[in-house]
């Protein structure tokens, strides 16, 4: 069975292209500590959509709902200024999920 990770990581204003640049090093970090990296970049969530009165907090939902399945996490660099990182944060200190990388 295999190790998984979420990787916590700033998104605002920055296009898929970018994200995947930033998190690249991370994900070979990982990878050598023996971790599959899951995938929490979400190309095919709505960015807008009547449904939701708050689209920021549809995405920090759906981040929590895979980070519960994680075996642990690691966060990108100005994770601590991005909001919903920080609430990524205080869930893997209280819910005990360990963090690989900050």
């Amino acid at each position: 069975m295999h190790k998984t990770a979420f990787i916590s990581q700033p998104m605002n204003g920055k296009t898929v292209e970018r994200i995947e640049e930033e998190r690249q090093k991370l994900k070979e970090n990982l990878m050598e500590m023996g971790y599959e990296v899951v995938d929490s970049v979400f190309k095919d969530f709505p960015i807008a959509d009547e449904e939701y009165k708050s689209v920021p907090l549809a995405y920090l939902a759906k981040s929590l709902d895979i980070l519960a399945k994680c075996d642990g996490i690691a966060f990108a660099s100005g994770w601590a200024n991005a909001r919903g990182c920080r609430i990524e944060h205080e869930c893997a200190l209280a819910y005990d999920i360990p963090i690989l990388i900050e």
